[in-house]
């Protein structure tokens, strides 16, 4: 049985407010906007942490599984967020663009777009970014000249995964 558009529930649709940076981020992107991508990067723009598609589904639960798959999968093509591989085998999101975080992934940076460290708290399993504002090319310079002086010069690195495990602040008390 085929389902009509009309038999389909609604989309979820963006919360009043929501759509200025996450719609302006869209646009120079060249990404069409939609209301999934739309929530979804404002969803990951409003973390401070990375953000499993469970937790994603859960703070959107009108949105199916498939939308916000496909919807993740747009916004990390495009440079607008970054896939962080877990040893948990899950996969976590984060936008590492804001104030919060303190560099953009923007159109510029499409084919370099994941170049930070991460902290994962091995109690709660959360990940959080490892930016610095002031100075968010650091690690990645200190890894590309570690990278040139042990392999030899003609290496450049395009992705960086590099995970610092312990206890975040909160399971730490």
């Amino acid at each position: 049985m085929r389902i009509s558009p009309t038999s389909r529930p609604p989309a979820t649709a963006p919360a009043p407010g929501r759509e200025g940076n996450a719609g302006n981020l869209l646009r120079q992107a060249g990404v069409r906007v939609t209301d999934a991508r739309l929530n979804v990067l404002s969803e990951l723009l409003l973390s401070q942490r990375a953000l499993s598609h469970l937790e994603i589904q859960d703070a959107m639960p009108a949105m199916d599984r498939v939308t916000l798959y496909r919807a993740l999968d747009c916004l990390t093509d495009a440079g607008l967020a970054h896939k962080i591989s877990g040893d948990d085998r899950v996969f976590r999101y984060s936008t590492g663009h804001d104030g919060v975080h303190g560099h953009d992934h923007g159109k510029h940076e499409r084919h370099v777009q994941h170049q930070h460290g991460h902290f994962k708290c091995t109690r709660c399993a959360r990940v959080f970014c490892l930016d610095e504002a002031q100075a968010p090319a650091s690690l990645r310079t200190q890894l590309q000249a570690t990278l040139q002086s042990t392999l030899g010069p003609g290496f450049q690195s395009h992705d960086v995964e590099l995970t610092i495990k312990g206890w975040c602040a909160d399971c730490a008390k």
